[in-house]
């Protein structure tokens, strides 16, 4: 098989571009690489999701639980597994994927009381790695950022248009209640945390790629 590696991180922090610099970076070292972006909001396989995030089916997060708003995002996954990427991974080939189940765990677990998120994590994981059977990650980077800057950085991406956010966006808190789960993933999941914020602003593209690129091949050379 190949190798999985997920850029994860909460809403303007970045995820596109590193993923985009690593794989251009990993091609360059001579590996074989293929990049991949989730949700898929071209396909139809992420029709569930757009309607999810555009308030179809409640206008709060919470109005979806998360075993079945999961459901949305595994179907987008899995047919990308099996539509784009699947053979060049069983192939050999390097995916860098900008963002994945991860996702899933950081937003959804944010609905749970904390007491709930391990359970939570267990069925996640299971159902897309075992029953499901698609790839698990073989390394996880996420980016971390203060919420007052993601908070900046989104406002900024909409230009104060309040109307262009997903419920996600829009809801009270939930970027903290995200947070806090993303590190608590990170901790129980051994994902490799990246700080992109210094003085309560972004770190430099070029210091974090850096970072990042670092790590990625401590973790080759361990191969």
């Amino acid at each position: 098989m190949g190798t999985l590696i997920v850029v994860e991180g909460l809403d303007g922090s970045g995820k596109a571009t590193q993923a985009k610099l690593l794989a251009e970076a990993l091609r360059c070292a001579g590996r074989s690489v293929m990049q991949v972006t989730f949700p898929r909001y071209e396909n139809d396989s992420s029709a569930l999701v757009k309607l999810y995030l555009a308030g179809e089916f409640g206008e709060r997060p919470e109005d979806v639980n998360p075993y079945a708003a999961s459901t949305f995002y595994t179907v987008d996954r899995y047919a990308s597994f099996r539509t784009l990427w699947g053979g060049f991974y069983q192939s050999g080939g390097v995916i860098i994927a900008d963002r994945y189940t991860t996702s899933n765990a950081v937003h959804q677990c944010s609905k749970l009381p904390r007491e709930e998120w391990d359970a939570f994590l267990a069925w996640l994981f299971d159902f897309e790695y075992n029953k499901v059977a698609i790839p698990a990650p073989d390394l996880v980077l996420y980016l971390d950022v203060d919420v007052a800057v993601s908070q900046s950085l989104l406002a900024n991406r909409y230009h104060g248009d309040e109307e262009k956010k997903d419920i996600h966006e829009k809801a009270p808190g939930y970027l903290e209640h995200s947070r806090a789960a993303a590190l608590y993933c990170a901790g129980q999941n051994g994902w490799d945390v990246i700080s992109c914020c210094r003085d309560g602003a972004m770190r430099s593209i070029d210091e974090i790629h850096t970072e990042i690129l670092a790590r990625v091949n401590a973790f080759f050379a361990q191969e």
